[in-house]
């Protein structure tokens, strides 16, 4: 299936459904001490233009229940029920190549921690203009001017020279931006 059969309407797609509808999402380990409940049962619709935050205590699910809706938990040894629908259409269902033509250029994730999303010897620049061509094809040119402007807007100061730079260059909130700014990029 491709980008296309996945983003027209002719896949399923409803331009009035809500933006996101998350219904009875549960996420089961099995472990050797048996089945850990880490989500059980979320459901909430987001509807376009809204602004959606989920709280809770550390270990509390959040990071799941996102990447169970993300589609981004390994199949082994975890159950997962329940549906996402995006837009209309039931990404729960797709495999792992169609819900590449929609990660990055249609869902994009923050990680809590910036290090294990950033490929810690590329340079920064690199990282931000690689799902540019990817997911726009957009040229050389287009796609550096694009990065700067995605760094000026989380307010990293010298976004010239921050392409230029590797994460350990800089600061944990800068890094945060980065990855930030990555997910931004296709939006």
């Amino acid at each position: 299936m491709s980008r296309k059969d996945l983003t027209g309407s002719a896949a399923g797609r409803d331009p009035n459904a809500p933006l996101l509808d998350v219904r009875d999402i549960k996420t089961h380990f099995r472990t050797e001490r048996g089945t850990v409940r880490a989500v059980d049962g979320v459901s909430f619709t987001l509807q376009r233009g809204r602004t959606l935050g989920v709280v809770g205590e550390s270990g509390s699910g959040k990071s799941v229940l996102s990447k169970s809706i993300m589609g981004l938990l390994p199949r082994r040894n975890v159950l997962r029920e329940g549906q996402v629908l995006y837009e209309g259409l039931d990404v729960s269902v797709l495999d792992e190549n169609q819900m590449r033509n929609i990660w990055g250029a249609e869902m994009s994730m923050v990680f809590q921690d910036p290090m294990t999303s950033l490929n810690p010897v590329m340079k920064i620049g690199k990282q931000i203009k690689e799902s540019l061509y990817l997911h726009l094809n957009m040229s050389k040119d287009d796609a550096h001017d694009t990065a700067v402007a995605l760094l000026s807007s989380v307010n990293i100061p010298e976004p010239e020279q921050r392409l230029e730079e590797y994460p350990h260059q800089l600061s944990g909130g800068m890094r945060q931006r980065v990855v930030i700014a990555i997910a931004l990029a296709c939006g």
